[in-house]
């Protein structure tokens, strides 16, 4: 699978598109410095304690308060907490060397929140899900530092390595690796990237993990709540950082200073990577170059047209999205449950597609086609799971029932990317209405009789061909055209044109073929 990222800055908007096999699959905008994305770290001020949610409210500079929950407090909140404290006052007990640091008792699995929290403390917290409509951020005190192939979790000296890689040697091989050039007091997550790197690799992400979490502790000395402490890296680099492998070809970009940070990053992290950069310097759009714009003309709006001639109806509400699978032109020579299936197939890598590109999240409910033999229904399943093994949300998916439907819940960490790919109707302005055709004949009449009282003699209406042939139906002198011509004291040609919609009409001046400004 050939990868792509095509990325176009227009003034302080930076738009990134991903492509895999040319097919577009992630779509990303960043606007300015975004405050509150995913993975930011605030120093927050609980502001409020919900026993009956369970939960606190922390001001962190959002308009609204931000949200934490018990589950989210981490086992290690306490050790949390005295670190922030005696960052914030630079009186660190373990000076420079946090393998010195001393772990706090950890908290109950299924405490509560009261119990934990006493008073109104300031602590270090991680976003976890970016405002969503009214809501504020979703808050974690588990801080974790991803980079290219661990993630970095403090205050805890376990290595655990990601169920997506399935080879047991090789997981024993990684974590003996990881265990042996961490620091103590620190836990690492093995991401699945890390898979078949060796000990140098792995050793310069710690290391770079390990910078990260000493600018954390001094951007901490003299910080007061609420305060931006560490901010996740663009989402260029973000991208990069999570999915460039072997089969990325290409990133480029029509901004120089982007096209050369990527650059840098790459050359970094993998410098047999570095000659995929290259800076887009031509006129043409670069989302019209790579084919950008036509695939988020077609993949958004309620209706998203496949290649056999299905088709899929996206439908939003409050609680959840429905997609709903329909057989559209596709021919059915093969038989019912056989067309079925094979239009259920095409559907689920479109819909795997649509959810990533459009970044649906929550509880997703998809109406494929009946199918009786059971057989076929785990064909989807199994066809679904392989579809969305590329998505890097969490998701689970559910069996198709007896009703047809596929229920999945899939991580919703930012608001849904929705696109207006529609554009205003040049007959009725957007309005969804039009003239009544009743009054069609009375307006052109009125219309007429004010241009000949302006002084025009010799005049040329456009209409279209229906209304042309009611014009002129008749013989030559009881047509409506005749009979105006007679009244008004002008001539009067009436022109058929297929382009015009039925009420639209335009007048002309048959000497200089000027259209008439009514």
């Amino acid at each position: 699978m050939n990868k792509e990222l095509i990325i176009k800055a227009s003034g302080d908007m930076v738009e990134i598109a991903l492509l895999e096999d040319k097919k577009l699959v992630e779509l990303h905008y960043e606007q300015g410095q975004d405050d509150f994305a995913v993975g930011d770290l605030y120093l927050g001020k609980i502001k409020k304690l919900m026993p009956g949610l369970n939960a606190a409210f922390v001001d962190v500079g959002y308009e609204k308060d931000a949200f934490l929950h018990y589950t989210d407090l981490s086992p290690h909140f306490n050790s949390l907490v005295k670190f922030s404290r005696q960052s914030i006052e630079g009186n660190r007990t373990w000076g420079d060397d946090f393998t010195k640091f001393k772990i706090e008792p950890v908290i109950q699995k299924a405490g509560k929140i009261t119990e934990v929290i006493n008073q109104k403390p300031e602590v270090i917290v991680q976003i976890l899900k970016e405002p969503i409509s009214a809501k504020g951020p979703r808050l974690s005190c588990e801080i974790s530092l991803p980079g290219r192939f661990l993630v970095l979790t403090p205050f805890n000296d376990v290595v655990s390595v990601s169920r997506k890689i399935h080879s047991a040697e090789e997981r024993k091989r990684l974590q003996k690796i990881v265990e042996a050039v961490k620091p103590k007091k620190f836990g690492m997550i093995v991401r699945t990237a890390a898979e078949g790197k060796g000990t140098e690799e792995l050793h310069a992400d710690v290391y770079e993990l390990i910078k990260m979490w000493d600018t954390i502790q001094i951007n901490l000395k003299g910080a007061k709540a609420p305060q931006k402490i560490l901010g996740e890296q663009t989402k260029t680099t973000s991208i990069l950082r999570d999915l460039l492998n072997e089969s990325f070809q290409r990133v480029v970009s029509n901004d120089k200073r982007i096209a050369d940070d990527a650059r840098e990053y790459i050359t970094r992290v993998a410098p047999e990577k570095a000659e995929i950069v290259s800076y887009h310097n031509t006129s043409m759009d670069i989302f019209e170059q790579y084919g950008v714009n036509k695939q988020i003309k077609s993949s958004f709006g309620q209706t998203v047209s496949m290649g056999s001639g299905s088709y899929l109806i996206i439908q939003h509400t409050e609680a959840l999205h429905v997609i709903d699978v329909n057989s559209g032109t596709r021919s059915a020579d093969a038989g019912q449950e056989q067309n079925a299936l094979a239009t259920n197939i095409e559907a689920v890598s479109e819909i795997a597609r649509q959810m990533r590109l459009r970044d649906l999240g929550g509880i997703i409910i998809v109406d494929f086609i009946d199918m009786k033999l059971p057989d076929n229904k785990r064909q989807v399943l199994d066809a679904m799971e392989t579809a969305m093994g590329n998505d890097r949300a969490r998701h689970t998916i559910l069996s198709i029932s007896k009703f047809g439907l596929m229920q999945i819940t899939r991580q919703r960490l930012r608001p849904e990317l929705n696109i207006n790919t529609s554009e205003e109707c040049p007959t009725c302005k957007g309005t969804g209405k039009i003239g009544s055709t009743m009054l069609l004949s009375d307006n052109i009449e009125r219309d007429l009789s004010y241009l000949v009282d302006q002084g025009h003699r010799a005049l040329t209406l456009k209409v279209h061909p229906i209304v042309e042939a009611y014009l002129t139906k008749g013989i030559l002198f009881s047509s409506l055209r005749s009979k105006w011509s007679r009244k008004h004291k002008t001539k009067l040609q009436i022109v058929a044109d297929n382009s015009f919609p039925l009420t639209q009409y335009c007048y002309f001046d048959a000497q200089t073929q000027d259209m008439i400004n009514l």
